[in-house]
């Protein structure tokens, strides 16, 4: 099972958010703007699941890990797991936001889980197969530190242009056609997992040179990652935070198709 790492870093998930932000319904936005508040904005909720992971208590420590990636073998998505994950996580949400009764805080914790979720559905590692955790266990060096497959494309990948979130998402939207969006305008889930899970398979490196006969630990090779690397990916990984940001945007947008009554502060 993948590791609860976290997906697209912060830059990647708040790039997601600002793009979905620009092509929000007038409803939907009024819902969301309803539901967090004055003083959040969308690209604030993208993180805020991940920076709870470190709150003590049940639910952030053990109940919520599994609820930020997918396993599947293959690329058709299956079941969820007894302890779930973030297929199943976003219906949950999805369900408390339509629901009538739920409280106000209820709302806001659903809204910021599914403005996180969308995203990481998106990462290509979150959708991840049997058995390297999302390629956690796949070691390898970029640009000459050691890192992780996994962690290479939550942060290290989005930042290699060192372009603050609020650039990188006017980079990206400049290059979202009309075509795109009609052709990206999908709500459904399983559809954005299968693409992930397409496209994870071809994000392995070969592997590094063989190591000497009975070398141990920091004496085996890894694969070394640098420019090539960065050339060949970093389209995919723009394609995925435009992708995840168009979707995102449907996705609120289906939400929140209809007046719906809000809680009371």
């Amino acid at each position: 099972m993948p590791s609860p790492a976290l997906a697209w870093g912060k830059t990647g998930h708040r790039v997601v958010a600002a793009i979905a932000d620009t092509q929000l319904s007038g409803l939907a936005r009024a819902h969301v703007e309803e539901i967090l508040g004055p003083g959040e904005s969308l690209d604030e909720a993208a993180n805020w699941p991940d920076e709870m992971r470190s709150a003590p208590g049940d639910f952030w420590q053990k109940t919520a890990t599994p609820w930020h990636y997918v396993t599947l073998n293959g690329i058709i998505y299956d079941h969820a797991p007894p302890e779930g994950d973030a297929l199943e996580a976003l219906n949950h949400f999805s369900a408390v936001l339509k629901g009538p009764k739920a409280s106000l805080a209820d709302k806001q914790l659903a809204l910021r889980f599914v403005v996180h979720l969308v995203g990481d559905l998106h990462q290509p590692l979150h959708n991840g197969r049997c058995c390297d955790k999302g390629g956690n266990d796949v070691k390898v060096t970029f640009f000459g530190k050691p890192t992780n497959l996994h962690a290479l494309w939550d942060s290290q990948l989005v930042d290699e242009e060192q372009l603050s979130f609020t650039e990188l998402a006017a980079k990206l939207r400049r290059h979202i056609s009309n075509d795109d969006v009609i052709k990206w305008w999908d709500i459904n889930p399983r559809d954005w997992t299968s693409e992930s899970a397409e496209y994870r398979d071809t994000l392995y490196p070969a592997p590094g040179t063989p190591p000497k006969k009975g070398a141990k630990g920091k004496d085996k090779k890894v694969p070394e990652l640098s420019y090539s690397y960065v050339y060949k990916f970093t389209p995919l990984m723009e394609q995925r935070l435009s992708q995840g940001g168009v979707r995102l945007a449907a996705y609120l947008n289906a939400l929140f198709a209809e007046p719906q009554p809000l809680p009371a502060k």
